[in-house]
């Protein structure tokens, strides 16, 4: 068995192309200059549908991060239903001519050293995350493969679905099990409701106003995220 591996072929096999790893290094350089005091939380929305209920969930997430300490803590919300990640570089699979590929960008953005908590969130499609959620988790790999670039940095995870009671836990549960393989300290929505993630129910026209707990659950997620994101980069007095 021939177990040599080309510089090149390690690029494939964790699921990116040569100019797109070269992009991911100068980006992250130029990450790292950024200012130590920025405490920075980033939201990730595998919806394929812009600014819907899964966006506006992660908004909700991002608000009361940032309520937590405004001075320090910056947000960002990021949706991939307004990029290219095609999954299948993932599987070592060439980027295929015309096919366009934006996950450098994700990837410099949450592997720089502000950023200290990134919270997924997905709608539910029977009974689990998207195709695009799920691309960009298997494109993660890339980051793993970099000595674990995602480590120590806090996750959470949100999913939306179209009745109350309609996959969301499996949802997150999916998702988790990608963020624990990047070594991510990952957190539930916290007290009161203290489960493993936020669930909410869209329950329709794209209206998640009434959900009153799956709001409640977005805002403790959202918190929960800050505090232990901060308390590890300034650990609380006994």
């Amino acid at each position: 068995m021939n177990t040599s591996l080309t510089r090149r072929g390690f690029v494939h096999a964790v699921g990116m192309t040569a100019g797109t790893a070269a992009g991911l290094t100068a980006l992250t350089s130029q990450a790292a200059e950024a200012s130590a005091d920025t405490l920075k939380i980033v939201a990730i929305a595998g919806s394929p549908r812009a600014g819907k209920t899964t966006a506006q969930s992660l908004g909700i997430c991002l608000e009361a991060a940032k309520a937590l300490d405004p001075e320090r803590i910056e947000t960002e919300l990021i949706e991939l239903a307004e990029m290219e990640i095609p999954g299948y570089l993932a599987a070592g699979i060439p980027l295929k001519d015309g096919d366009r590929d934006d996950f450098s960008t994700i990837a410099a953005k949450l592997t720089n050293r502000s950023v200290v908590g990134i919270i997924v969130g997905s709608p539910v499609y029977f009974g689990s995350m998207t195709y695009l959620c799920k691309a960009f988790l298997d494109r993660c790999i890339a980051l793993r493969a970099r000595r674990f670039a995602l480590s120590g940095k806090v996750g959470g995870v949100v999913a939306v679905g179209g009745v109350r009671n309609g996959g969301q836990e499996l949802t997150i549960s999916g998702i988790q099990a990608a963020l624990l393989a990047q070594e991510m300290v990952l957190v539930g929505d916290g007290r009161p409701t203290c489960h493993t993630g936020a669930t909410v129910w869209n329950s329709g026209n794209d209206d998640i106003s009434n959900d009153e707990f799956g709001i409640s659950t977005l805002k403790n997620l959202g918190r929960r995220v800050a505090e232990v994101a901060l308390n590890r980069v300034a650990p609380a007095e006994p």
